[in-house]
């Protein structure tokens, strides 16, 4: 398996990743997490209508900053272990992660053998 073409690949993710992520959430300087920004825009209108949208976008923001946020930690996870030199190795069994499902998923952080696991490990 070739790490670099990997690399590649998740530096081009991450990029995607971050322009995504601005145009609806800032990285806080201090803890790194993104946060949504909200829809300034239609704040203190008093139409019922408006602000029921307003809440309804609200809400669709943070589930989609939620998920991204995910995949940007999935893909800095992955970035940081290919300069530690621990890219692929699961982190249940210690074992090598197979080559296919690196290709499949290259954030994998479990062997296939132990895949059901992986929603154990801390984020």
């Amino acid at each position: 398996m070739d790490q670099t073409v990997i690399k590649a690949r998740l530096d081009m993710e991450l990029t995607k990743i971050i322009e995504e992520l601005k145009t609806i959430a800032v990285q806080s300087p201090d803890t790194g997490d993104w946060v949504a920004i909200p829809d300034t825009d239609e704040m203190g209108n008093a139409d019922e209508n408006v602000t029921a949208d307003t809440v309804e976008d609200w809400d669709t923001k943070r589930a989609t900053l939620a998920s991204l946020e995910t995949r940007y930690r999935d893909i800095v996870r992955a970035l940081d272990k290919i300069s530690a030199g621990t890219y692929g190795v699961c982190e249940i069994s210690g074992e090598t992660i197979e080559t296919e499902r690196l290709e499949a998923n290259p954030t994998a952080r479990t062997n296939i053998a132990n895949r059901d696991r992986e929603r154990e490990l801390p984020l």
